[in-house]
C-alpha cells in the first residue's frame, strides 16, 4: 500500500475490462457496506471499494491472471476506512511489482542477515490484498505474516492465501492479521519487515517507537525492506544509535522488469481520474536494527 500521486506509484498483461468477472466468493464488501436493496429482489447489494470495479478503471495484473488470485486495483487512502485513528494516514492500496520484491529480497540476502532465511519471520506491514505475502511464502521463511488495518482488504488477502495454499505454492505458513501495525506484537526470533509506503510520517514514527520496545537488546533481529520510501527521513532520524538504532544497508532505485513496467503503465493509465502515474523504478532502502 503505497503510491505516490502524480509522479510515481509503487507497484506489486493488462486485460480488457470485460474479462474481470467477480465470482460469489470474490465479492468485496466495504467495512460499512451500503445496504441498498435491489428493486423487488429483497437482497442486499454489496458495494465494491472504490478502485476495485471495472467502472473505476480496474485492470488485472498478469500476476493475478496467472495464479488466479485478486491483488489488482488501486484504492486511494481516503477510501480505506476502518474506524481506526490511523485511517487518515493511509496512503493507498496497490500491489508491489513482483520483480521489485524479488530483487529487493536478493539484495537483503547479500547483506549478511543475522540468521538463515529459515529462521526469519517475514511481516508485511500494510499487507493489503497480500501480494507480497504470497510472494514471500514461496520462500523458505519460518513464517509469513500480513498485517492489514482495513477489514475488507484483510478478507481478500485471506482468500488469496487459501488459493495459494491449495495450489501448493506456499512453502511457509501464512497468517493474515487484521489490525494496526503499531499495535502488532512482533514474534521472537529474527524478523524481516516489509513496507510498501503504507502510511504517512505520523504512523511511521509510532511504528519505529514500537520497534524500539520490541527489539531492545535484540541487535540484528529486525531487518526492514522499504519500497517507495517516502518516509525515509523518519528512519534516518534513528540511524547510528548503537545497538538499539537503525543502520542502513542499501539506498537506491530498484528497477521493474519489462513485463511489470508495461503492466503497471497499462493499469495506471486506465484510471478515470489519472491521479497516479507509473515509473520503471522504485526508490528503496534496506535497514537493520542494531548491529549483529
Amino acid at each position: 500500500m503505497n503510491p505516490r500521486p502524480t509522479t510515481r506509484i509503487s507497484s506489486s498483461a493488462a486485460c480488457q475490462a470485460a474479462q474481470w468477472e467477480l465470482g460469489p466468493c470474490a465479492k468485496v464488501q466495504t467495512v460499512k457496506a451500503s445496504e441498498r436493496k435491489e428493486s423487488g429482489a429483497g437482497t442486499t447489494r454489496q458495494r465494491l471499494l472504490p478502485g476495485l470495479s471495472v467502472r473505476d478503471g480496474l485492470t488485472r495484473h498478469p500476476f493475478d491472471l496467472e495464479f488466479g488470485v485478486r491483488t489488482s486495483g488501486l484504492v486511494a487512502g481516503r477510501d480505506l476506512k476502518s474506524g481506526h485513528r490511523h485511517d487518515r494516514h493511509s496512503t493507498a492500496y496497490y500491489g508491489v511489482a513482483p520483480s521489485v520484491f524479488q530483487a529487493l529480497i536478493k539484495k537483503w540476502k547479500r547483506s549478511g542477515p543475522v540468521a538463515a532465511m529459515e529462521e526469519f519471520t517475514f511481516v508485511d506491514v500494510g499487507a493489503g490484498m497480500g501480494r507480497a505475502v504470497l510472494l514471500a511464502s514461496e520462500m523458505p521463511f519460518k513464517a509469513v505474516v500480513g498485517v492489514e488495518l482495513n477489514a475488507t482488504l484483510t478478507g481478500i488477502a485471506r482468500r488469496n492465501a487459501a488459493v495459494w495454499r491449495k495450489a501448493g505454492r506456499a512453502h511457509a505458513p501464512i497468517r493474515i492479521v487484521c489490525g494496526d501495525a503499531v499495535e502488532y506484537k512482533w514474534p521472537t526470533g529474527p524478523c524481516l519487515a516489509f513496507l510498501f509506503n503504507p502510511f504517512g510520517e505520523t504512523v511511521m514514527r509510532r511504528l519505529v517507537k514500537s520497534w524500539k520496545r520490541s527489539f531492545a537488546g535484540r541487535a540484528g533481529e529486525l531487518d526492514i525492506l522499504y519500497v517507495n520510501d517516502e518516509q525515509e527521513q523518519v528512519l534516518e532520524g534513528h540511524a547510528g544509535e548503537g545497538p538499539d538504532g537503525l543502520h542502513r544497508l542499501f539506498l537506491g532505485e530498484v528497477k521493474r522488469s519489462r513485463a511489470d513496467a508495461i503492466a503497471d503503465y497499462r493499469i495506471l493509465s486506465n484510471q478515470p481520474d489519472g491521479e497516479y502515474a507509473s515509473s520503471n523504478v522504485e526508490d528503496c532502502s534496506i535497514w537493520r536494527w542494531g548491529k549483529s
